[in-house]
């Protein structure tokens, strides 16, 4: 099969190689998928550089999140987990999930367990199901599971077209949050606003801080989405609301921040953590529970993932290039 492979560290164009490989064999709990969509994602970019919190041993195939069909399985799990997903799945039945290392989601086949796939909604063709898993269940987790974010309150999203910030504003949006989308550039703004987010501020036009308190009222926003960090975390923090929450998501921006906890005592506002993957580990109903949700979500057409190029498998390098200089809106796929 074709494939590729990450042969050393660093940037996609330097890390990654296009090889002929066998085609992996699925074992116990496991499935064998052709890929029919793979989502690029910028964990995809940080395992690259080795700066990814999962660090598979060289060589290893790339490609965090899929939709594809069944074409095998391997041998049945004798005590199944307390959530089933891919047990029981019949070869053509069609699938999202996140492919097991090393056989990652960048070639035409690849490897999915038990816990980690899910009937793809029949709502959305390939390449939007694929998109759906990763940045939808962590939008769903962040928002509702460890911000509470409700019904009238203000939601700020950072890289609001991006891949994640994208899905934030739909879910913020059918929650019935009032929702601020920070975004880089007139092009972006146009698909912020095309998302439906109410406001929609360019960074590179706009102080966003002064942006945010003046479409408050001076309040602030009570839930904030930041997958940059850096320059977007420290603003946040002066323009979230009394007892808000900034929830932490990732640090695409480059730059941990570093924050002084005294600032969030004097304004009453909790900096929470959101890792997804955690939750695949530790409490895996957590994850069944939101695909449920949010394939009614999709079903019901509220939620669709915002698809911002489809290329085909030989320019994956050159998508995940775009990715990490940010060029990208919403998710690129790659169509094997």
């Amino acid at each position: 099969m074709k494939a590729w492979q990450v042969v050393r560290l660093g940037e996609p164009a330097d890390a990654m190689e296009a090889a002929e490989l066998p085609v992996p064999e699925p074992g116990p709990g496991e499935v064998l998928v052709r890929v029919r969509s793979a989502a690029l994602n910028f964990p995809d970019v940080l395992m690259c550089r080795g700066h990814y919190q999962v660090r598979p041993p060289l060589p290893f195939t790339p490609g965090v999140e899929l939709c594809g069909e069944v074409v095998g399985a391997g041998e049945r799990l004798r005590e199944p987990p307390e959530v089933q997903s891919a047990e029981g799945f019949a070869e053509g039945d069609r699938i999202i999930g996140t492919p097991k290392l090393p056989h990652g989601a960048l070639a035409e086949y690849a490897i999915v367990t038990a816990a980690d796939a899910f009937p793809a909604p029949e709502k959305l063709a390939d390449a939007e199901a694929s998109a759906l898993l990763i940045a939808y269940q962590t939008g769903f987790v962040a928002l509702h599971r460890r911000a509470h974010l409700q019904a009238g309150e203000t939601l700020l999203v950072h890289a609001a077209a991006g891949g994640v910030g994208s899905a934030a504003v739909q879910l913020g949006k059918a929650a019935g949050a009032r929702v601020i989308a920070v975004v880089g550039g007139a092009r972006k703004a146009q698909v912020a606003a095309e998302l439906g987010a109410d406001v929609v501020i360019d960074r590179r036009e706009q102080d966003f801080v002064a942006a945010v308190k003046e479409a408050t009222g001076g309040r602030g926003a009570d839930v904030v989405f930041d997958p940059v960090g850096g320059d977007a975390y420290a603003g946040s923090a002066k323009c979230v609301a009394f007892e808000g929450r900034i929830l932490v998501v990732g640090f695409a921006g480059g730059t941990v921040p570093a924050p002084p906890l005294n600032h969030a005592l004097v304004k009453n506002y909790s900096i929470v953590g959101v890792h997804w993957g955690l939750y695949r580990q530790l409490d895996p109903a957590v994850v069944a529970d939101a695909h449920v949700r949010l394939a009614e979500l999709a079903a019901a057409g509220v939620i669709a993932p915002l698809i911002g190029g489809r290329i085909g498998l030989d320019d994956a390098v050159s998508g995940l290039t775009e990715l990490a200089a940010g060029e990208t809106v919403g998710r690129v796929v790659v169509l094997p």
